[in-house]
């Protein structure tokens, strides 16, 4: 048996899941819009979902858009027809600011306002 954690859509961004289109490939999912739900073990994830849907308590049954990830990481979203695979989204990291070359100065542009040209000599 697996064990799966559970990653429950929040409300607010439910709608917008189920009224999107099927894409080619993994759907890329944000992780600010799922709550934490626990764990469940099962063989599939047809299975947890079919557990979810007869437990009472906490746990929710799995609904359009959720998500369960394996313990290897591997993320699936429940959907329409079924699970798809599925990843978090990782927003790439702004681009550094080039580094100074060596031996030149910055001098920043407030500082030379009104100012004569430094004296050479």
């Amino acid at each position: 048996m697996s064990r799966y954690r559970i990653h429950y859509l929040k409300e607010s961004q439910r709608s917008h899941v189920r009224n999107a289109p099927p894409v080619p490939g993994p759907v890329r999912l944000k992780m600010k819009d799922y709550q934490p739900g626990g764990t469940i073990e099962a063989a599939t994830p047809y299975a947890a979902w079919k557990q979810l849907r007869k437990q009472e308590g906490e746990t929710c049954p799995i609904q359009v858009g959720d998500a369960l990830e394996t313990d290897t990481g591997a993320l699936l979203v429940c959907r329409y027809v079924g699970f798809e695979p599925a990843e978090w989204f990782v927003p790439e990291p702004p681009p550094a600011a080039p580094a100074p070359q060596a031996g030149s100065q910055t001098v920043p542009p407030a500082a030379t306002q009104g100012q004569a040209p430094p004296a050479s000599g």
